[in-house]
């Protein structure tokens, strides 16, 4: 366990400067952070910043005697949280009842739907006030007893911050790999338990990724370890059960420092895959399951703008790629010469349907497809006539999930609309009949034929149509008064897709509409919107956005004294940019773990998730990309000009998007913004990326969020 040192987080020392801001009825002085000017030259171009100063290294973060800059940036990000307290400190109460309301809805002795592996049925379960779950096991029998292969309760005790990583139990069953996080940074240490007398082992594995992939001999384990510094998985090791970490073989190191790499097992368990990824390349190396002393061979070597995935069944490996397909096909090739040279198509290319996955059964091929920018189920009988699955929300999201079962008819899959809580069924894939497993428990009295949900479109500056889920509650007036939330994300690849979230009722229920802009970036309309919306094109993922926003002013959903505006991380990066680029468009904006200081970071290749992300965001090094980048990097455009109301949030031990990011941000737009909007910023002290780890405690920022938009437009209930 890192330790973090009391003296550190003790620092509460307030030494705030005046630079009043008119917050309700009283003046309250917000922090002003100190100038310590540091140039960053490159290309013959000059950046000043100001704020340099605020970034730690970890060292410095862990020191249990903290050094003078380590004093001065916690007692900055203290003043800060002190401020925050101070101006939202009317919404106490009000906070807390949200939060209680949103806790309310959960059912707090939940258990997921039991999901069937090598004899045993797996589930986590919750007991009443839980903040974390029990990890259980029952073998496929009559009157079979419960197994609690791991207590979450009872080993999150004494930690601030604990997440699990993955659970991989041994072919025999006897045995089980887990991994653990106490810092929020996912650099886990993997243990090994004997899930038959529940002792664990000595066997420790330290900074890996997390999980651990089993040979079939029950004792050799594969894990991917991180760069101490950068955090990148860049490596593979081989470790035998009764020996020390410090013996084990490196069986592969990935030296190309824009890839990561990972290992993991295939349905079928006969073979393991090392994975080495980057946004444009992928490659694969492969391993008899049984013999984990052999020889790793090479699916296909990397290829520039070549993407592909695999997985096994028979004599082949299946295979989703991009090769002279854009929107992805699936191909099969032999085993024994699997190049690309013998890849053979089983579903061609197509110019509107992008091929997002797919499960191998004995009898059937199932693919994810994304059609009209929602998600679709194909079934494919290995003999007989395809077809579709139908659903009816005209926004939602569809998915295969959880079918570890290769010799079965019936498909498992999960099923979400932004009017339906995610829903888990049992497809049958030869008679078409389902049954619904779990609905996600909504107390309160919940009914979901109270709301509405509509599918937009908004058109871009150049014409594109941008698709818009929207829902609100039936009988809500709808007009320029009408507060609404737009969200958005784009980019990645990742799309927005919409779903349930029984928390996001406690706006509706007050009157608000809840929007998706399904701007360019993500993946939503095919592979297209993905390039058509990073790198030289990332600006249209923020127009899109705008234009989103003005579409529906203009159609009479809100105004923008009522508009806000919400994103997280990339999507934090989308509302930097748009704050800077039209900043009367917004009443309010929520920028979550924002990633704003794009080319400071994109130009430091120590820090996380820099070097494999310059497919996504362009190498700075490059001028063409630098200029580019510093156009739209949210930190470099603060400008003296009103900005809207703001909250931000981020975590002292992020290491997605670094606490200073945010921080010097809303330093730099308190110095230059010529309004008396409020601007607050919540820095988490405890946690990273993701937030507080528990199941409940994380609702607490979600109040916070939802008191700030309520506190803009009046509602005080």
């Amino acid at each position: 366990m890192k330790l973090r040192p009391l003296s550190i987080l003790l620092l509460l020392i307030i030494g705030c400067q005046s630079n009043s801001k008119k917050e309700s009825s009283e003046t309250i002085k917000a922090p002003v952070a100190k100038k310590f000017p540091v140039n960053h030259v490159i290309h013959d171009d000059t950046r000043l910043d100001n704020y340099f100063w605020m970034r730690l290294t970890d060292e410095q973060k862990s020191a249990e005697n903290p050094d003078e800059q380590t004093q001065d940036v916690v007692n900055y990000l203290n003043e800060e949280n002190n401020y925050l307290n101070e101006v939202m400190q009317h919404t106490d109460a009000f906070q807390d009842r949200l939060f209680n309301e949103m806790v309310g809805r959960i059912k707090k002795d939940d258990q997921s739907v039991p999901v069937n592996d090598n004899g045993y049925s797996y589930y986590t379960r919750f007991e009443e006030g839980g903040e974390y779950a029990l990890y259980c096991r029952k073998k496929l029998e009559d009157n079979a007893s419960e197994e609690v292969i791991l207590n979450g309760p009872e080993m999150a005790k004494g930690f601030s911050y604990f997440g699990i990583g993955s659970r991989d139990v041994s072919p025999d069953n006897k045995l089980m790999a887990f991994g653990i996080d106490t810092i929020s940074r996912r650099q886990y240490t993997i243990y090994f338990k004997n899930l038959e007398t529940g002792e664990l082992l000595s066997d420790k594995l330290s900074n890996t990724g997390g999980s651990a992939t089993w040979a079939n001999d029950n004792k050799t384990v594969f894990y991917s370890t991180k760069d101490p510094q950068t955090l990148r998985q860049n490596k593979v090791y081989k470790h035998v059960l009764g020996t020390d970490q410090t013996d084990d073989v490196m069986v592969y190191e990935e030296k190309d420092d824009t890839y990561r790499t990972g290992v993991f097992k295939t349905n079928s368990k006969a073979f393991i895959f090392i994975g080495s990824f980057q946004t444009l390349s992928s490659e694969y190396r492969f391993l008899d399951a049984n013999k984990p002393d052999g020889n790793w061979q090479v699916l296909q070597p990397r290829e520039s703008d070549l993407l592909y995935y695999a997985d096994h069944f028979g004599d082949d490996f299946y295979i989703r790629t991009n090769d002279h397909a854009t929107n992805f096909k699936l191909v099969k090739t032999p085993i024994k010469s699997p190049t690309k040279d013998n890849w053979e198509d089983v579903i061609p290319h197509r110019e509107t349907v992008l091929l997002e996955n797919f499960d191998l059964f004995k009898n059937h091929l199932v693919i994810n497809e994304r059609l009209n920018g929602l998600r679709t189920i194909r079934i494919m009988p290995w003999e007989g006539e395809d077809f579709y699955m139908e659903f009816k929300d005209p926004a939602y999201t569809a998915f295969p999930t959880s079918n570890l079962d290769f010799d079965t008819n019936i498909l498992r899959y999960g099923y979400s609309s932004l009017t339906t809580p995610f829903s888990t069924y049992e497809y049958n894939m030869d008679t078409k009949e389902q049954v619904l497993l779990k609905q996600e428990a909504v107390l309160g009295g919940f009914n979901a034929n109270d709301y509405t949900s509509e599918r937009l479109e908004s058109t871009a500056t150049d014409g594109t149509k941008i698709p818009i889920s929207m829902v609100y509650k039936k009988g809500i007036a709808i007009g320029s008064d009408t507060p609404l939330l737009l969200y958005g994300y784009g980019s990645y690849g990742n799309s927005s897709d919409p779903s349930f979230r029984s928390d996001r009722l406690s706006l509706l229920d007050r009157g608000f509409v809840y929007a998706i802009a399904h701007v360019r970036g993500g993946q939503e309309m095919g592979r297209q919107w993905y390039e058509n919306g990073k790198l030289l094109n990332k600006k249209n993922t923020f127009t899109d956005f705008i234009d989103a926003g003005k579409y529906l002013v203009d159609k009479g959903y809100s105004s923008p004294e009522h508009l806000y505006a919400m994103g997280g991380s990339a999507g934090g990066l989308l509302m930097g940019a748009v704050v800077n680029m039209e900043p009367s468009l917004w009443n309010g904006v929520i920028a979550a773990v924002p990633f704003v200081d794009v080319v400071t970071t994109m130009l430091d290749e120590s820090i996380p998730l820099t070097t494999f992300e310059y497919d996504e965001w362009g190498n700075p090094n490059d001028k063409v990309y630098y200029d580019y980048i510093k156009s739209y990097s949210p930190y470099d455009n603060v400008t003296a000009q009103d900005y809207p109301n703001m909250l931000v949030t981020t975590g002292y031990w992020d290491s997605q998007v670094q606490y200073w990011e945010p921080a010097k941000w809303v330093a730099k737009l308190r110095d230059l913004k010529t309004d008396d909007n409020l601007l607050i910023m919540d820095c988490n002290m405890e946690t990273g990326h993701g937030g507080a780890s528990g199941r409940f405690e994380r609702y607490k920022r979600t109040a916070l969020y939802y008191a700030f938009l309520f506190h803009l437009e009046g509602i005080e209930d």
